[in-house]
């Protein structure tokens, strides 16, 4: 039950995604002074985002419209703030470890990188539903919530998506005073301060800063961490219908890279033994960025009703990565006789620089019976950058690979870097612009349709700066969706959608465009999805869905034509995605589910190895992941979370297999006073010695032992 004063913290709470209202029936029979209000007396309603606790209600991303998640025909999780919160990660890759159906990637130790629905991507993150395009870890303090899109999304966010998105939704200015300071502390040299201070300088103007500290160190040896960020926003109130909203970020974040541990014998080499052991130079391995990413967002309501959303953003990335590593070729991996391993060396600098203007026109009118939400809309892009990479050569030997004693695997061997004639020197360019129309239609009150179609011109540039020979692609992409919702009863809904999504030739990050790369056509996804949503109350919401998903156009190199592709290669995903958020009871709250994923190769990609019928890397069949919150006493509160995955294989050619693993998560969180929070998250509770992803056979992420962090939240 919730009393008054946990409605009245409900209602801070959810101001701070927008203005909410609260209704609740109190109970005639209750005390004086106690009465309680149960959740199945609770209605909340509110602008995207709103929900309580892990329930989300809503949601603009999936639709660009503000539409509620039990009428959106595809399968989207939203990772809220308290959840966020209450699990205690920092960073996105790793708050999404509790979503059914996305996998981590190990990301070469550089960036964040996950695989949805048997797709692996690094491109797929955005901020507000604008592409956050560059390749880096990102960080959760100035996070409101995670919004988590399966199945292709082109029609929404254009190129790529082909297993899905992963939209961050901001903290903005909206006028409620706030001042609150973070502090964690814990095991292996945690250390992290962040600060969240709103208040309105007028009625109509509102301010809030968001700021980040931390300097860390990690379980694996050698390695450490050190980032900082801060984000002031504002919001202005031009007039009733009118309002601007401003934000500017800069982020740092520099740490050690480190690519794991090889394989030998088709498995992890002797990982219990290596959980903290690096392989390779830690002196000259790191992974940096400076990013300053300026947005500003303007909403009106013309007097025809009309809506506009109109947002640009600037973003600049200065990026650079650097490792020695476990060589990625066959003789990265340790010998038969555990005496022998090769190390290779490179570095990457890939500065970037992101302009992106998207225009949103929405209007609600009826035509007979039918009620109709339309959308069109218009966005333009520009990016360009450098790609440029060195190969290491280790100075015993001059030459790019060193052999190491697998049992004594940090070397100090000095390295030269060079930029060889077959190793990437390009400055690129890439022009988008897009056209989109969207029509969600409502026949009566038990059925839905929505069908969308987007129109992409991708233009992309790239010249070599030591030839000055320019290779260009242009694509012309027309990206469908269609999807119907059928609603027995308002609570539940039965749906089923079919999308396409195209990812072009220069793929996930388009740095450099070869000969062969420029004559190939794109990647092509095409999803076909049923599903079905049940709001159990107003707090909790059980889904379902299956689907099928095909990527075709996949490229092979041409035995006959060296630098140029055979578009044979394909890979289908099946499975079946269930998931539960929100509150079971009034005292426990859940977040997770279960996913069953069968990503196979259909055609082969020219390997000897990589053969149909091979499973995808880093996929697992069967994966259960349940968060689960139990306030005990008002002020006590109690989190356990479960983490089960079976065996995946390290890479596509299904030759090193990953054991699988069960990990169980702890929580403990007091409210010490109204305003002090104090919180203790125990991760992998019971010290299991397991493997967490990887990057292909040979660098393999061991997971982290018995991890414990603690924290205070203070509002003052």
């Amino acid at each position: 039950m919730f009393s008054h004063r946990h409605l009245g913290l409900l209602a801070v709470l959810l101001g701070e995604t927008g203005l909410v209202e609260i209704r609740a029936a109190v109970a005639q029979d209750a005390p004086a002074g106690h009465a309680e209000v149960s959740l199945d007396q609770l209605h909340v309603e509110g602008p995207a985002g709103a929900g309580a606790g892990y329930r989300a209600a809503r949601a603009r991303s999936a639709t660009k419209t503000d539409t509620a998640l039990i009428d959106t025909p595809q399968a989207v999780t939203v990772v809220t703030r308290e959840q966020i919160q209450d699990q205690g990660f920092q960073g996105v890759t790793e708050a999404l470890r509790y979503v059914p159906g996305v996998f981590l990637h190990q990301g070469a130790a550089n960036r964040d990188e996950i695989v949805i629905r048997g797709q692996q991507s690094s491109a797929d993150f955005y901020v507000n539903g604008i592409r956050d395009d560059a390749q880096y870890f990102r960080d959760l303090y100035n996070v409101e919530r995670i919004e988590v899109l399966k199945g292709p999304n082109a029609m929404i966010f254009g190129r790529g998506g082909g297993g899905g998105v992963v939209n961050r939704v901001l903290k903005e200015a909206n006028g409620i005073p706030l001042r609150e300071a973070f502090l964690q502390t814990g095991r292996f040299g945690t250390k992290r301060l962040a600060l969240d201070v709103g208040d309105r300088v007028s009625d109509s103007v509102f301010f809030r800063l968001n700021g980040l500290f931390e300097d860390s160190g990690t379980f694996r040896d050698f390695v450490d961490l050190r980032r900082w960020g801060v984000n002031p926003t504002a919001t202005v109130l031009l007039g009733p219908d009118t309002t601007l909203r401003l934000s500017y970020e800069y982020f740092h974040d520099a740490r050690i890279a480190d690519r794991g541990i090889p394989s030998q014998g088709g498995r992890p080499y002797r990982y219990r033994q290596n959980i903290r052991t690096f392989f390779g130079n830690p002196d000259l391995s790191t992974a940096r960025v400076d990013a300053h990413i300026a947005t500003a967002s303007l909403e009106h309501r013309f007097a025809s009703g009309v809506e506009m959303r109109s947002q640009v953003r600037f973003a600049d990335y200065d990026k650079f990565y650097q490792i020695v590593y476990p060589s990625i070729r066959a003789g990265g991996a340790v010998n038969a006789a555990g005496t022998r391993l090769e190390l290779s060396a490179f570095n990457n600098d890939t500065p970037r620089t992101n302009l992106f203007n998207q225009n949103d026109f929405t209007y609600r009118f009826t035509t007979g019976p039918l009620a109709h939400t339309l959308l069109a809309g218009f966005e333009l892009g520009h990016q360009s950058g450098i790609t440029y990479r060195e190969d290491g050569f280790f100075a015993t030997t001059d030459t790019q690979t060193l052999v190491v004693n697998p049992l004594s695997p940090v070397s100090r061997v000095p390295v030269s870097f060079r930029n060889l004639s077959s190793a990437a020197n390009s400055r690129y360019d890439l022009g988008l612009a897009a056209v989109y129309a969207q029509d969600q239609i409502e026949i009566g009150p038990h059925l839905q349709i929505i069908g969308g179609l987007r129109y992409d011109h991708f233009d992309f540039n790239s010249t070599d700066r030591r030839t000055r020979v320019g290779n260009t692609r242009i694509d012309n992409l027309l990206s469908p969706r269609i999807g119907a919702v059928l609603k027995p009863f308002d609570a539940l809904a039965f749906y089923a959608n079919y999308s396409v999504s195209y990812l072009p030739s220069a793929g996930d990050q388009f740095t450099a465009l070869s000969e062969g790369l420029a004559i190939a056509p794109p990647e092509r996804f095409e999803n076909r999805e049923v599903g079905v949503k049940w709001d159990v109350t107003p707090a909790l919401q059980l889904t379902g869905a299956l689907y099928d998903l095909d990527r075709t156009n996949q490229r092979l190199a041409d035995p006959n034509r060296p630098g140029f592709f055979l578009l044979s290669g394909q890979t289908n995903a099946r499975g079946v995605e269930v998931g539960a958020n929100g509150f079971l009871t009034d005292r426990w709250q859940v977040a997770g589910g279960y996913a069953f994923t069968d990503a196979r190769i259909v055609n082969g990609f020219g390997s000897a190895l990589i053969l149909p019928g091979n499973r995808v890397g880093v996929v697992p069949f069967n994966a259960v992941t349940v968060w689960n919150k139990f306030s005990l006493t008002p002020e006590l509160a109690v989190g356990l979370g479960t983490i089960h995955q079976t065996h995946t294989f390290a890479s596509a050619d299904n030759t090193v297999r990953l054991p699988g693993y069960t990990r169980f998560d702890l929580g403990l969180f007091y409210q010490v006073t109204d305003g002090i929070r104090a919180q203790i998250n125990i991760e992998n509770l019971f010290d299991r010695g397991y493997i967490a992803t990887a990057d292909g056979n040979n660098n393999i992420s061991p997971g982290a032992p018995r991890l414990i962090r603690a924290q205070v939240v203070a509002r003052f």
